[in-house]
């Protein structure tokens, strides 16, 4: 599947400036996503902190 298959299309003068720039408001969007799902759903969102902390006690490094 090539990139233009999978709808990212970098044009060729995209710098790596652009794409941390694209990426950072990703991520603060994600972000955001998140913070707003945590409140709408605290139940949900305390059994997700349970889990990872779960998941992150029995890691083995």
């Amino acid at each position: 599947m090539s990139d233009h298959e999978s709808g990212t299309d970098p044009s060729p003068q995209e710098t790596d400036a652009d794409r941390r720039r694209r990426r950072a408001v990703f991520l603060r969007e994600l972000a955001e996503a998140r913070e707003l799902r945590d409140r709408v759903q605290p139940r949900r969102a305390k059994a997700a902190r349970l889990r990872h902390a779960m998941r992150m006690r029995t890691f083995r490094w």
